[in-house]
């Protein structure tokens, strides 16, 4: 008989089939010799188990989920057990050495294709069977849900994946039963819909997202990975695969904890445990995935996986319960291949308070691991790469994980960054543009997202950020343009970061030098401010109105009005003037304020154009038009190039229009045309 643990004491569970006996050496596992499948049939206890990969061969454009189940030596047939056979909960607490508590408030995603209808039901007995807490919608601690965060409609149901999903709930719930579990289903296995799925288990509070599938790499991966698989502060495991030497992505995304495969059995260490490498796990150089700063092996350009390990090896497999699947085969299994390794590592994270952890945690802390040396996955150069070694290794990575060094250690530090701009000033002849470096650096806990954008600049001026989000370590382009007519002199421009953790900003001084030859500013309307009433104006009919008629004026005692009748009605106010061939720049700049009765958000009743016109009326260029839809309480400054014009007599000319309905006043001042030479 079983016997089951009382919930909360890790150390009362214990894995029995009947009084378990260890396996032979090089089959290793608790498994006992005489655990019966529902036909009658012993499980031999040979060195190696015949099993088959529970998803079949992904169509082009799909990935495959990297389970494999046990079936019986003698038939090759799915056979389930009578009673559980692998390793259960207090097996793995064991091997990994986990602590008795944790992961209280933490929330497990896991992530596959299609639907397992049995996924809650079977997951209530795999706990009860085991003695663990219930885990139920009802009360909150289990939650399925559609690539699109819905509840239903769910996708079509699948066999292959469905077992995958139990697997899945299964060992998040053996490694750390006081963490919540979120399912979110793929409509189907292509990356697309399984990154939407993943985005999804991220918004809906994950702390840790695992999935147990892969296929070839592209040349798209890194667009894929950041579009999919680049959450900061969010812990994503991938397994590497389950067909021997190789690489497979998602794993191989560098924003991903690539998770390899061990052959683990019992044995008289200190430990109690001993894993090598299993055969099957996926492991190499990635083909497309640059090298992030954290790997320093030297047998891989490109990023190299695995990162860290855990037992996958379907001869020392563990016990799943799955009663989703053809009439004879539904049950107790026992099941292998990185996709047991890959939520288990994810819920060792989320148990023991790392779930926050970025890829680079292993690396970092590889005494909080457990090495495994021995065993391979195929043949290759150098060695390392297909063979467990003392260190870091492709099969195992770092090695697995040791739950109680990982709960001792330091927490992750609350996360933050830092920028920073070089160089910090820069000089700029109008019309022309110069570039800074904005860079970013992780100063505590794990990467974040930084957004980046520039403050605002005088008329003339634009600054662009180049990309305009980063992940913090990462930097981007500050571009600052300029156009002739831009004023000399010299201002602050203030870059902010923002990140979840919160902002920081870093400054960079540009200083605006004339062209050689352009240090003379010319004004070239007559009685720019209208000071001097009408003084060189032409106004039909508009108004150059000395009161606070309408709006008071900007700045003096004058201002121009046009419209504000609510009548069909054109004002026009002009004056010609002439730029000379010679200008190193000219720019038209003025005041407006648009005041309108009109409540209208969509329709534009009442219009001012402005235009550049030669001295007959023609218009040469239209600069802008404004409207009721624009309205303001206050004066804005509009500012444009007109350097074009040089050598010309030109007429500046504003043009309003008003229809029947309500009024519309358009209120000018401070004009200025202005030339350098």
């Amino acid at each position: 008989m079983i016997e089951k643990r009382t919930p909360g004491a890790r150390s009362g569970l214990v894995h029995s089939l009947v009084t378990l006996a260890l396996l032979a050496a090089g089959c290793g596992g608790t498994e006992s010799p005489s655990a019966e499948f529902k036909d009658g049939s012993s499980l031999a206890t040979a060195a190696s188990h015949r099993h088959k990969k529970v998803c079949a061969t992904a169509a082009p454009g799909h990935l495959r989920c990297h389970s494999l189940v046990r079936v019986n030596d003698v038939t090759g047939d799915v056979q389930p057990f009578v009673t559980p056979a692998g390793f259960g909960p207090a097996d793995l607490a064991s091997a990994y050495t986990l602590p008795a508590s944790g992961g209280a408030g933490i929330t497990i995603a896991i992530v596959d294709a299609m639907d397992n209808p049995n996924a809650e039901s079977d997951l209530a007995t795999y706990r009860s069977q085991f003695g663990l807490p219930p885990c139920t919608t009802a009360n909150g601690c289990f939650r399925k849900v559609n690539q699109n965060g819905a509840a239903s409609p769910l996708p079509a149901s699948d066999v292959g994946w469905g077992q995958e999903i139990a697997l899945d709930l299964d060992m998040a719930s053996a490694i750390c039963p006081s963490c919540k579990i979120l399912l979110v289903e793929a409509s189907s296995p292509t990356i697309g819909n399984l990154g939407t799925a993943v985005n999804t288990a991220v918004a809906l509070g994950a702390n840790v997202v695992s999935n147990s599938y892969g296929g070839g790499e592209s040349s798209t991966d890194p667009s894929t990975t950041s579009q999919f698989y680049n959450h900061p502060g969010v812990l994503i495991t991938a397994s590497s695969g389950d067909s021997g030497f190789g690489v497979e992505y998602p794993a191989a995304a560098t924003t991903v904890l690539a998770v390899g495969g061990t052959h683990l059995v019992r044995d008289a260490s200190a430990r109690g445990w001993t894993e090598t490498a299993w055969s099957g796990a996926g492991s190499g150089c990635s083909a497309v995935e640059t090298k992030p700063a954290w790997q320093h092996d030297t047998g891989c350009a490109r990023r190299t996986v695995a990162d860290a390990s855990a037992v996958a090896d379907p001869n020392t497999g563990v016990a799943v319960f799955d009663s989703f699947g053809p009439a004879g085969q539904t049950g107790w299994l026992v099941f292998g291949g990185t996709s047991v390794a890959a939520p288990v590592v994810a819920s060792v994270f989320a148990l023991t308070g790392h779930a926050s952890a970025t890829p680079q945690y292993p690396y970092a802390n590889s005494s909080q691991f457990f090495d495994a040396v021995g065993g391979s996955n195929g043949t290759c150069s150098p060695s390392y790469l297909c063979t467990a070694v003392s260190g870091y290794d492709g099969p195992t990575g770092i090695g697995s994980p040791n739950g109680a060094a990982m709960s001792a250690g330091t927490p992750p530090p609350a996360n933050d960054f830092s920028i920073s701009a070089s160089p910090s000033s820069l000089s700029i002849v109008a019309g022309n543009s110069a570039t800074s470096t904005i860079s970013t650096a992780t100063t505590s806990g794990s990467a974040q997202t930084v957004s980046l954008s520039a403050s605002a600049t005088p008329a003339g001026v634009s600054a662009s950020i180049s990309p305009a989000s980063v992940t913090s370590g990462g930097s981007a382009t500050l571009t600052v343009s300029t156009t002739t007519a831009a004023a000399a002199g010299t201002f602050t421009l203030t870059i902010t970061g923002t990140a979840p953790s919160g902002s920081h900003t870093t400054s960079v001084s540009v200083t605006i030098t004339a062209p050689a030859g352009c240090a003379t500013t010319t004004q070239l309307f007559a009685n720019p401010g209208f000071e001097s009433g009408n003084t060189g104006w032409t106004s039909t009919p508009a108004v150059i109105d000395g009161t606070t008629n309408g709006s008071a004026p900007r700045t003096g005692t004058f201002k121009a009005w046009l419209d504000g009748y609510g009548t069909t009605h054109t004002d026009d106010l002009y004056q010609n003037v002439t730029i000379p061939a010679g200008a190193c720049s000219a720019t038209l700049s003025f005041w407006l304020k648009i005041t309108t009765a009109e409540t209208t958000t969509t329709t534009a009743f009442d219009k001012l154009t402005v235009t550049v016109r030669n001295t007959a009326g023609t218009v040469l260029a239209t600069l802008a038009t404004y409207s009721n839809l624009n309205k303001s309480s206050v004066y804005l400054q509009k500012t444009f190039d007109l350097t074009s014009f040089k050598g010309q007599t030109v007429r500046i000319q504003f043009h309003g229009t008003e229809d029947v309905s309500l009024q519309t006043s358009f209120f000018i001042d401070d004009t200025s045309l202005t030339v350098t030479q």
